[in-house]
């Protein structure tokens, strides 16, 4: 089937039931971990720039209540590369398409 790229935390449950359901849909996928990521500088604008990008900073997150006003009003791409714990999980690249979480319409897209 296709090859994609699973962008998320090795910690994160929902990115390791994407990774379960990709893989058993029959996917080569590829698992990056944010955290540890050196060039999510290089991909940042590229996924805002997609229609899924207004989904990537995750506003319900731990990260998100923690910061300032300050911090807030930044860039979403200074701010996403700052803290990339803040960018809701898991982000899909398949074929230049960005998919951002994993609900029933993510699903329907890849299985």
């Amino acid at each position: 089937m296709t090859a994609l790229t699973l962008y998320g935390l090795k910690s994160c449950d929902t990115c390791r039931a994407a990774l379960r359901d990709l893989g058993a849909a029959g996917h080569d996928v590829t698992f990056v971990d944010i955290r540890a990521y050196a060039d999510l500088d290089k991909h940042l604008p590229e996924w805002l720039g997609q229609p899924a990008g207004e989904l990537l900073i995750n506003k319900r997150s731990t990260t998100w209540r923690n910061l300032s006003e300050d911090q807030r009003n930044q860039t979403a791409t200074q701010l996403l590369s700052e803290h990339p714990t803040l960018i809701k999980r898991p982000v899909i690249v398949s074929g230049g398409q960005v998919s951002v979480g994993w609900g029933a319409d993510i699903k329907k897209q890849f299985i």
